[in-house]
């Protein structure tokens, strides 16, 4: 870098709960940063899961002026815009690029289905990144990367199928999909449109990422195939890269990555991980709340500390988190049993932490396995890596240092990292996550807990095989 001023670049990361846009400096400094929820989902019939109205471009919009409102820079210095949206959403557009019907979810059933042409207004079909990056630059262009599922993408090309036989099984002619760039490659310029509605400058380079997580991975850092990176959030699960595209692994998928033809591997995981941790705090309302008002501390935090007063494997109280139960086993409950006189509501607390922990272990080993590799760190993002007790159960329950995400956005980081390239501020991927990307602080492993872990590990595998006869007899009375 040869320029004495400051550069800045605006990283968007529209999620599955709300849009965040964050100003970075080229060290990885946010230095301004906006959020906005993303409304409740549509369902106005089962299987169809829908963003309502043309909700991610408004929370985008409300996110990005709340951001350009609090950077105290000045704008000329921001140079370009990462963009990073939501996966496995499919989006219908008009021939003006405007929506056809709304952006079906990554949980609508159709997105999983060959498309079907029933609307003839419908003259392009592509990704929630698709739609957001032609909202910004009226261009119709998205990155590869974010075409994982059904869509008729080679996988080791990252562009469209030459085989016309996948092409008519995805239901989707040429001519409604959108030309495909690369991560890094520059999608258009933000239009006079999309300024006014976003607060961004008019004129600014709109650079293509990936998929969210596969972003979130760059964000955090992760690079080296030995490292696992545990993302807590709605849906936890781990991730490694590596330079082979994998099919048919019975431990793990493969998924594309932030970097051209790289792939981001990611294990099973926990349906509403975080969701449940959440779930939990809000059960127990004012006692919860009256306690951490007592200490001084936030609800979190409250709990985290009195959780940690609670010995690892938490007085053998063990949960199986299906809170959300798979789609082959619709009868599945989540479970929490061992109940005996020692345990309290704090015991509860820290067996779910525990219970994501393993079952994220017990998924990556297998991963492992498969890969040929083993894990010499882990790196743990998302919001329930701010906690201190959830970093040092990973430690434990992995038996290798884990190390916390920095960033508090890794997604928006990420899509500051691919701007950075893009536009040539740093001359590679690696040059610009060294830059830009700083590691967290380390828990070690405590080796007495690791092993107790270990034990705990063989029977919570089991769990399940127990549980399933009650529960199938429980779904006929109760569903």
């Amino acid at each position: 870098m040869t320029s004495t001023r400051p550069r800045y670049f605006i990283g968007i990361d529209n999620g599955s709960q709300s849009s965040k846009v964050t100003v970075f400096d080229a060290h990885g400094h946010a230095v301004s940063e906006g959020r906005a929820a993303l409304r409740p989902y549509d369902t106005p019939r089962p299987g169809v899961v829908e963003h309502p109205d043309d909700d991610l471009w408004t929370s985008i919009g409300e996110a990005s002026r709340a951001a350009m409102a609090a950077f105290d820079g000045d704008p000329a210095d921001i140079v370009g815009v990462g963009l990073c949206t939501i996966r496995f959403c499919r989006a219908v557009l008009k021939a003006d690029g405007t929506l056809a019907q709304p952006v079906m979810s990554w949980m609508d059933e159709r997105v999983g289905l060959p498309y079907a042409h029933s609307d003839p207004e419908a003259a392009y079909v592509t990704t929630s990144s698709g739609y957001i990056g032609h909202r910004m630059t009226g261009r119709f262009r998205d990155t590869a990367a974010n075409y994982a599922g059904t869509w008729p993408l080679d996988p080791v090309t990252w562009q469209w199928t030459e085989d016309d036989e996948q092409l008519a099984a995805s239901g989707l002619p040429r001519q409604m999909l959108f030309e495909l760039v690369l991560p890094g490659d520059v999608l258009g310029e933000v239009t006079g449109a999309a300024a006014r509605h976003t607060g961004i400058p008019a004129g600014l380079p709109v650079v293509a990422t990936a998929n969210d997580k596969a972003v979130e991975a760059l964000g955090c850092g992760l690079r080296a195939p030995d490292t696992l990176l545990v993302s807590l959030g709605t849906y936890v699960a781990g991730m490694a890269t590596g330079p082979r595209d994998v099919e048919d692994a019975a431990g793990f998928w493969t998924n594309y990555a932030c970097v051209p033809h790289t792939y981001l591997y990611e294990s099973g995981g926990v349906r509403r991980g975080m969701w449940t941790v959440s779930w939990y705090r809000d059960l127990l309302g004012e006692e919860a709340a009256a306690g951490a008002r007592e200490a001084g501390l936030s609800i979190e935090n409250h709990l985290n500390a009195e959780a940690a007063r609670i010995p690892a494997g938490s007085d053998g109280l063990m949960t199986v988190l299906d809170w959300l139960a798979p789609g082959d086993a619709p009868y599945r409950k989540g479970t929490l049993l061992g109940f005996d006189g020692r345990h309290g509501r704090f015991h509860i607390y820290r067996s779910v932490l525990e219970a994501l922990a393993m079952t994220v272990h017990e998924a990556a080993d297998r991963m492992a396995d498969e890969l040929g590799t083993e894990y010499g760190e882990v790196i743990v993002s998302g919001g329930g890596s701010r906690s201190d007790l959830m970093m040092q159960i990973h430690a434990d329950v992995h038996g290798v240092p884990a190390r916390r995400a920095e960033a508090t956005s890794a997604a928006g980081l990420g899509s500051a990292i691919c701007a950075a390239v893009g536009l040539g501020v740093y001359g590679g991927f690696d040059e610009a996550v060294d830059a830009m990307v700083r590691p967290g602080e380390v828990f070690l492993p405590r080796r007495a807990d690791h092993d107790l872990y270990r034990q705990l590990e063989a029977v919570h595998r089991e769990v399940r095989d127990h549980t399933d006869a009650i529960y199938r007899r429980t779904y006929g009375i109760f569903g």
